[in-house]
């Protein structure tokens, strides 16, 4: 069924989040009569390659045939107006599009996946066995319910602040020449009017230290609810990216994630405009007491809260290969899912790329100082990060990077050039709020292993399959374990054989039980027998299996490749 039509179906928040997709970039009319049109376009357009423009103004200018064509046959009073303003549509989205015809693939492939991920969120929720996006949609209300808590909070903070201003104001524009007049009067009155004015001084400062705690308690809602999204939602986002590296599903989109670090971003930086507001009312107006101190930790604290959003949300959209050939073209994207919030985008960040070494990556994540350090030499390494309107993203894309030379370390042991990990560093500067805080960024990529020679592939590759299945979260770069248990590692054989052998078809028990018996030099037939067993990585591509030259790693790689070019359709077919 066409996305479109089941996208109408949607309902209460569903709805509302696919309607915000549409304005002026792209109105919502032009979705609804070419939508058949719309979602039979995009396959073929690759947004990283910049080759690809001719196709994306191919497409833009059959959409304005089409739209001028559908304006056409409208008949009848209603179809007059519909006829206008479809028109109008089509000049509107030439003018918008004529220079830059890929903006407008961007825009549909981004609407086109929002509506499909809603569409099946929406299908997944109501249909018996959606226990897994139960407890998804639960986790996500429970987010959303936080941000509504959050945005409560933050106005009446607001609310309280604005009170303490006019308090402030009544008590300090006291004119002192109309004290002076009254003062005779008032000798008598000497100690209710001190009384008076302490009172009012207490009244003040206790308004002040009860604003304090409320902004202690956002603060620490602020915190909670950017670790739920930071430190489980986004390195839950990047395991996924790490296992589709070995042909696991794709890790899935980032609008969602996009869309809750930028409401973090918002509500960060109006406590942190609260608090600064606070102070500059504490130095008008100074009573002595433990509020100067309480706003200075409020404010080191918020600040801190801004600099983990902000660092934390420079990502890796699209990883460069994780094998990678030297003087080979090769692309990587990243991105700030803040970018289009704290101004970031207003004075367009450069990001650098320098490729480094395990201990390079060590020393980094110990922030010891390697400033400049890299290993090796990568050509067209600079790129400006660009602000997409309609999709209010942030990101560089690298698209012509070629490692030019590489800087060897002195390898351990029995270790060879193929077991050597790398990384790609990306590093830039953000200045947030208009240039009020400035911050350093980095993010690793994923471990590349490099290589000079298509001979190495296969090796290279068994290094990065051992590292993406086995990486534990946190880890010291890049440390994995030497030994696995065998159902562990079967499983990771398993996602490779799928994506290499390009199969819904997985391999059965009674295959894995063969994979065994020429891992352990066995003859049982049980499964149970192996299920406690481990394998080493030397095992697994050092060591050759018994009688032979080969590795079990390149004796399975070559089975693969043997399935992948002549056994295909036998395999699927069972």
């Amino acid at each position: 069924m066409a996305v479109w039509i089941q996208a109408q179906q949607l309902q209460g928040d569903a709805l509302h989040q696919m309607q915000s997709l549409y304005g002026q970039h792209f109105p919502i009319e032009v979705r609804h009569y070419l939508s058949q049109w719309i979602e039979g376009q995009l396959d073929s357009i690759d947004l990283d390659n910049p080759q690809e423009e001719f196709k994306a103004k191919r497409m833009l200018d059959g959409l304005i045939q089409e739209l001028q064509k559908k304006a056409e046959h409208q008949m009848g009073e209603d179809g007059f107006l519909l006829r206008i303003k479809l028109g109008h549509y089509a000049t509107q989205l030439k003018n918008t599009y004529d220079r830059c015809p890929l903006e407008l693939v961007r825009c549909i492939k981004h609407i086109l996946y929002t509506e499909q991920r809603l569409v099946r969120e929406a299908t997944n929720s109501s249909s018996p066995g959606g226990g897994m996006l139960d407890s998804m949609s639960q986790k996500y209300q429970q987010i959303n319910q936080a941000f509504e808590e959050l945005r409560v909070m933050t106005q009446d903070t607001e609310n309280d602040l604005r009170k303490l201003q006019h308090n402030q104001d009544s008590l300090s524009t006291l004119p002192p020449a109309d004290r002076l007049l009254r003062e005779p009067t008032l000798q008598s009155k000497r100690a209710t009017v001190e009384a008076w004015l302490t009172r009012e001084a207490n009244t003040l400062q206790k308004y002040r230290l009860d604003l304090a705690e409320k902004h202690q308690k956002t603060l620490q809602l602020l915190r909670k609810q950017q670790t739920i999204i930071l430190d489980d939602e986004l390195i839950q986002w990047k395991r996924r990216q790490q296992l589709a590296g070995n042909g696991g599903p794709p890790e899935g989109g980032l609008d969602v994630l996009q869309s809750w670090c930028e409401k973090l971003a918002e509500m960060i930086w109006q406590n942190r405009q609260q608090i600064r507001r606070a102070e500059h009312l504490r130095q008008q107006l100074p009573i002595p007491g433990p509020i100067e101190e309480l706003l200075t930790e409020l404010n080191s604290t918020i600040t801190d809260i801004i600099s983990a959003l902000v660092t934390s949300t420079f990502i890796i959209e699209k990883q460069p290969p994780q094998v990678l050939k030297t003087q080979t073209k090769f692309a990587a994207t990243v991105r700030l899912l803040v970018g289009g919030k704290l101004n970031v985008h207003m004075n367009p960040p450069q990001v650098k790329a320098t490729i480094i070494s395990e201990q390079q990556a060590k020393a980094l994540l110990k922030n010891e100082n390697t400033r400049n350090d890299s290993s090796g030499e990568i050509l067209n390494n600079n790129c400006v990060m660009e602000y997409h309107q309609t999709t209010g993203t942030l990101s560089a894309h690298f698209r012509n990077m070629s490692l030019k030379r590489i800087k060897r370390s002195d390898r351990r042991g029995a270790e060879s050039v193929t077991e050597e990990k790398f990384t790609i560093l990306f590093e830039s500067q953000f200045s947030v709020g208009g240039n009020e805080l400035v911050f350093q960024v980095k993010t690793l990529s994923l471990p590349v292993v490099v290589i000079v020679h298509g001979s190495q592939d296969n090796n290279a590759t068994a290094t990065v399959l051992w590292d993406n299945a086995f990486a534990e979260p946190g880890r010291v770069p890049f440390i994995v374990p030497d030994k696995v248990l065998w159902p562990q590692l079967c499983e990771a054989l398993n996602m490779k054989y799928k994506a290499e052998v390009q199969s819904n078809r997985g391999l059965s028990e009674e295959n894995l039980v063969f994979l065994a018996q020429k891992a352990f030099s066995s003859s049982s037939i049980n499964p149970e027998d192996y299920r406690n067993m481990t394998m080493s990585w030397s095992q697994f591509n050092r060591e050759s299996l018994p009688g032979r030259n080969f590795t079990f790693w390149q004796w399975f790689d070559g089975v693969m490749e043997l399935m992948k070019k002549y056994l295909k359709p036998h395999w699927n077919d069972g």
